[in-house]
């Protein structure tokens, strides 16, 4: 029976590949931080998948392993090579963060080696590779718990990260989704190998980018060790932010101080900056008292050449933290130290501006304005010292010159949301100030309108700049008919005293018309919408219509409550006299010219009653008082000419 003994041979691959398989899903067992998924049925270039367990929760983060076992000799420098197709590679490289694993059986050791890190060797050696059927991995590193820890945490972050972005988009409405798109920062990928990732975040420091460290402090804190020293990027990328008011991550700049804090002792870097760099932190934090104090013990340590820029910044810091205590004088002092280390440093000159701006100092503002100037990727910057550049040039009367400043700063409005508020802000402040700043205010509001339709307070500044060049004669071929058109379409989307204030303006224009009936009409409208003083425009109205019973109810509350002035008082007689009650109309003339002994109208007009009342010889003393306090007036003249005997 020794021919059923033939039995098919086991390859001897297959004996690496289970011993293999083994030891690894013997390190996943013992690892809190992965669990085996799934084994590929299809092996095309992934033998497993491994899922991230975060605090015993699946996140169905997935990383994507190449399984692999050898029994060669290592190589000499104790690493351990392994040939792969080229198209393995392909495969792994379309998810992240996927890795090689060899099993090392003379040695009984798990080898590891990123996709990335193999590909990376590949298009920096200087070879045309991207043609060869096999590549070569050299395995140094040891796969461990602690590389398996900080696996899972650079996927979980990266992944985190996409799913927050592509959530934003998804539920984003659609005509919100391109300033969200636009806004959005590039997904950085950091690499999981310690030396590269470092190289990589001191780079990207270097040239500014602090906000996309901070959207990857974590990504680069799960590769980085907390005591390594690149680290201290990632710490003052968010403290910089926080110096600019754009961060929101307190604890984040509260663990950086601590950070920096620790590195004081080291003797690997330097106190001066370090200094610096806590005291920027403590800024961020508002906590000024204790930045001025880091920012003094800094400069003790900044000294020389190789310190003059970090010098010049450091007195800026310092001048700022005092403004901030309330001490401008202080502040600007220290602003200008730090324009005698460095002439040219922007932020300088842009405090020193705001300080004199504050002081109102505008010609002294423009003059710092003007010298800054700062290098690219500071839009932000830029953009504030073109907005505080429009308020100055409006201060000093260069209405042209603002409305040009406003120009340009518009076309960056779409990446930064005060521009156009604050632009609406000021030409609403200034607009009406002359009829030249009136004029280039139009096609402003024009713009604005098309960019925020309906906008009740654009709808409102277009109107009343419109009523403004009417009533300077500056738009002389608008008619009352035209412009009524144009305010009742558009007039809905104002509210409350704003809308009241238009229509009284328009019932002023039919006033000057002498059509008194559309006068009362928008006095009467402005009047139910708002109330208050609009009642005495429409009370006057009222009056001119010769309807006295409704005006007095109106004008007696104005009088007495709302704006006790002559002028109220005026009304409420001429409303009393138009009724025939002579003794009431007397009483408030008396009471109009309590308040304005030269109210020459009033004494006339009292007169009159008396004369009307049959009160003659009373009609003579008031008559005699006003042609005599007012002899230029034109009703004395016609006292003179038809009652000549009255006055004698």
């Amino acid at each position: 029976m020794d021919h059923l003994d033939d039995l098919p041979n086991r390859h001897k691959n297959h004996v690496t590949e289970s011993k293999a398989e083994a030891a690894f899903q013997g390190l996943l067992s013992n690892s809190e931080e992965f669990v085996l998924q799934a084994s590929d049925r299809k092996d095309y270039g992934t033998d497993c998948q491994i899922e991230v367990i975060n605090r015993e929760s699946a996140t169905n983060v997935r990383i994507h392993v190449q399984l692999k076992g050898t029994e060669r000799d290592e190589n000499a420098d104790g690493s351990v090579s392994i040939e792969i197709r080229r198209s393995n590679l392909n495969y792994l490289l379309m998810q992240p963060h996927s890795f090689f694993v060899c099993y090392h059986i003379p040695t009984d050791t798990l080898r590891f080696c990123s996709a990335d890190a193999l590909i990376r060797r590949y298009e920096h050696c200087g070879e045309s590779w991207t043609q060869q059927q096999t590549l070569t991995v050299t395995f140094s590193e040891l796969l461990t718990d602690m590389r398996l820890k900080s696996l899972a945490a650079l996927a979980r972050s990266s992944a985190s990260s996409l799913r927050d972005t592509r959530v934003a988009q998804t539920t984003a409405l659609p005509e919100d989704l391109p300033r969200i798109v636009k806004a959005t920062r590039p997904d950085l990928h950091v690499p999981e190998d310690k030396a590269h990732a470092a190289a990589m975040l001191s780079n990207l420091y270097d040239s500014g980018a602090d906000d996309m460290i901070s959207a990857a402090f974590e990504k680069f804190a799960s590769v980085l060790p907390q005591d390594n020293d690149a680290m201290i990027y990632c710490y003052m990328a968010e403290i910089n932010l926080g110096m600019a008011g754009r961060s929101s991550k307190a604890a984040r700049i509260t663990e950086g101080i601590s950070h920096l804090s620790s590195k004081l002792d080291t003797g690997r870097l330097d106190l001066g900056n370090l200094h610096y760099s806590i005291g920027n932190g403590l800024s961020a934090l508002g906590r000024e008292d204790e930045a001025v104090k880091a920012y003094e013990i800094a400069l003790q340590h900044l000294t020389g050449d190789d310190g003059t820029i970090h010098l010049a910044e450091c007195y800026l810091n310092l001048g700022s933290s005092y403004r901030k205590l309330g001490d401008g004088q202080k502040a600007a002092e220290f602003f200008r130290k730090a324009l005698r280390h460095n002439p040219q440093l922007p932020e300088a000159h842009f405090a020193l501006g705001l300080h004199c701006h504050r002081k109102g100092e505008y010609g002294e503002a423009l003059e710092y304005f003007d010298q800054v100037v700062f290098a690219e990727g500071t839009l932000g910057k830029r953009s504030s010292v073109s907005g505080w550049r429009i308020n100055v040039l409006f201060n000093l009367g260069e209405g042209m010159a603002a409305f040009r400043e406003i120009n340009t700063l518009l076309s960056d409005a779409g990446d930064e949301a005060w521009i156009w508020p604050w632009c609406g802000r000021q030409v609403a402040s200034f607009g009406r100030t002359s009829p030249e700043n009136a004029r280039l205010s139009i096609p402003f509001w024009d713009r604005y309108l098309r960019t925020h339709p309906n906008c009740p307070r654009g709808v409102r500044e277009r109107l009343l700049n419109r009523l403004y060049l009417r009533s300077v004669g500056q738009i002389m071929d608008m008619t009352y008919s035209v412009f009524k058109t144009e305010l009742e379409t558009s007039i809905q989307h104002v509210q409350g005293e704003e809308a009241a204030y238009i229509w009284d303006r328009l019932g002023h224009w039919a006033q000057e018309d002498n059509n008194w009936k559309e006068a009362e009409n928008c006095f009467r409208v402005a009047y139910d919408l708002a109330g208050g003083h609009y009642g005495y425009c429409l009370g006057t109205a009222l009056n001119f219509l010769d309807r006295p019973e409704e005006s007095l109810q109106i004008l007696l509350h104005q009088a007495e409550v709302v704006q006790p002035d002559d002028m109220s008082w005026f009304q409420v007689a001429v409303a009393y006299e138009k009724l025939g009650c002579a003794r009431e109309s007397i009483g408030a003339y008396i009471k109009a010219i309590a308040l304005n002994s030269d109210y020459e109208l009033a004494w006339f007009n009292m007169g009159g009653v008396h004369w009307n009342a049959g009160e003659l010889e009373e009609a003579r003393r008031v008559w005699k008082i006003a042609v005599d306090r007012f002899p230029d007036h034109e009703l004395a003249g016609l006292l003179r000419r038809n009652l000549p005997f009255v006055l004698s």
